[in-house]
């Protein structure tokens, strides 16, 4: 960081509340072209839902030669992603690792090259069948643009991390049309920790950007679930049952979506453009036998609620989204997982809720419920964010009054996932990139940035003194907020729980402070 642009950042921190203000203008500029880019980007893969049952029902004997067209047509696909990922490595997968990966300052993103690999790429893979979701890369599509406001306003490091966490859940926000998920995103999964600056950004970004989408696309919630009964208290029971269920098979999509990945890394006949053939190939085929399993599959759930299937068409049915998923999002090519885990755990709650029914534990008075509430387990599980997939479930359904069973089944699911020693899947997915990039470090030219940090209860810096605290070298604290008071510490300052730290840091020490003010657990 130059030092005017150092000065720049000092002296926002010292004027919070034009630095606010300004961080809500530039959340609303920001969500608007979120919002117009998300919106085109689900009405060109809603549009792709709609065209490929039209051309199956052409897809006869008399007619095969489409078939074979459609084939080759696929290959063709398969060869374009295979170059977009190679020259944008970063457009690869969901997107939200990556982010992850900006925001700890061990990756470095050219927001207009992903911002145009990540919006074709995800229209080609997703459009063409694959089991991906439109989530993970809206979110990355929201951060790339973020960051192109930033750089276009000339912003300082520090303020451009307010905006990209604030891109980032603003497309969230649009792909779901759920603003008040896409906030809650962005401080339990990206920033890990509350902040006022974070949230006039993200707020005003969410909000625009869902208002939106909503001019363009309407404003209905995305799965049509229509009325459901409030569960009784006397039920939780079985409630926490089907989190822990849900628990074990998040679980296994965790253990299967890495297996799936290292076995294409290994393999030696798939190479180059052939890893992606084989999902894309084989998505023809499954659009004969089992099309339900094609694309990110948001009619799935709506069929889930309002028809029946018998519990062994159910079981197949998980078991070809599950492995067709973690299939497709292993090929590496751009698209993400977000949706496809939703629709999993609506299955998996159709299987527990017709399993109780047969033997006569719940009427079908509250099976659509298990279907519900058996997402957010399953995004809880899988992600390891029971708060984020509670409300992203409220707001998708609609079920607003369902709040206090979302909580208990997703923090019953977490819990479950957490006793097995299950890593949260983006967490895990980052990790794994950066050690594929070895050298990483050598790659990247760090600069040196403001990070806004809470002093976590039983943190390593909790009640301790400045001096006594190993920070990382050339680093400096420069401001602390403490309630409404603001000063300037010395060595002999000694940090509460709560504190608000301003710390100069290069950013590839932001994961080692973390470490040192992140809350710890009492044991």
């Amino acid at each position: 960081m130059s030092k005017s642009r150092l000065m720049k950042a000092v002296s926002d921190l010292e004027d919070p509340r034009h630095f606010r203000l300004r961080l809500c203008l530039e959340g609303i500029l920001i969500g608007i072209v979120t919002g117009i880019v998300v919106a085109a980007y689900r009405w060109i893969l809603e549009g792709s839902d709609e065209l490929r049952p039209v051309l199956y029902k052409h897809f006869t004997w008399e007619n095969w030669p489409m078939v074979i067209v459609y084939c080759g047509l696929m290959l063709v696909f398969s060869y374009i992603l295979y170059r977009i990922v190679k020259k944008e490595p970063l457009s690869s997968g969901s997107g939200i690792p990556q982010i992850k990966g900006i925001l700890l300052g061990k990756m470095h993103m050219d927001w207009l090259s992903v911002l145009l690999a990540k919006f074709f790429g995800g229209v080609i893979a997703i459009g063409s069948g694959l089991s991906l979701g439109r989530e993970g890369p809206s979110v990355q599509l929201g951060a790339a643009l973020a960051q192109g406001v930033s750089r276009g306003r000339r912003r300082s490091r520090v303020e451009e991390r307010f905006l990209l966490t604030s891109g980032a859940c603003a497309g969230l926000a649009a792909a779901f049309n759920a603003p008040l998920a896409g906030i809650i995103f962005g401080f339990e999964e990206l920033y890990r920790n509350f902040s006022p600056l974070v949230l006039v950004g993200t707020a005003a970004a969410s909000v625009t950007a869902t208002a939106v989408t909503d001019i363009f696309l309407g404003g209905d919630t995305v799965f049509n679930i229509g009325h459901l009964y409030v569960l009784p208290v006397k039920m939780y029971g079985l409630l926490m049952l089907l989190g822990v269920f849900i628990g074990f098979l998040g679980y296994g999509f965790n253990a299967l979506l890495f297996a799936m990945m290292n076995w294409y890394d290994s393999q030696k006949v798939l190479k180059k453009m052939w890893k992606p053939a084989l999902p894309l190939l084989l998505a023809v085929v499954l659009g004969f036998v089992l099309p339900q399993v094609l694309g990110g599959g948001n009619h799935l759930v709506d069929i889930l609620v309002k028809e029946h299937f018998g519990i062994l068409f159910l079981i197949v049915l998980y078991l070809g989204k599950f492995i067709f998923t973690t299939l497709s999002f292993g090929s590496g090519v751009p698209g993400g997982i977000f949706l496809p885990m939703l629709v999993l755990g609506a299955v998996g709650g159709s299987i527990f809720s017709h399993a109780a029914m047969a033997l006569g534990i719940i009427d079908s008075t509250y099976a659509a419920n298990f279907v519900v509430f058996a997402m957010a387990a399953y995004f809880a599980a899988v992600v390891k964010a029971p708060i984020t997939g509670s409300i992203l479930i409220m707001e998708m359904t609609g079920s607003f009054q369902h709040m206090l069973a979302l909580i208990v089944v997703s923090m019953t699911a977490y819990i479950v996932m957490d006793m097995l020693n299950g890593q949260a899947v983006y967490d895990a997915l980052l990790g794994r990139s950066l050690r594929k990039q070895n050298k990483i470090a050598d790659a990247l030219s760090y600069k040196r940035l403001v990070l806004e940090r809470v002093v976590g209860n039983g943190s390593m810096a909790d009640s301790k003194c400045i001096k006594s605290i190993q920070w990382p070298k050339g680093s400096l604290i420069i401001n602390i907020k403490r309630g409404e008071e603001e000063f300037v510490p010395n060595g002999e300052t000694r940090l509460q729980s709560g504190d608000y730290v301003y710390v100069l840091a290069y950013n590839n020490q932001i994961e080692t402070l973390q470490n040192i003010l992140v809350e710890k657990e009492s044991r």
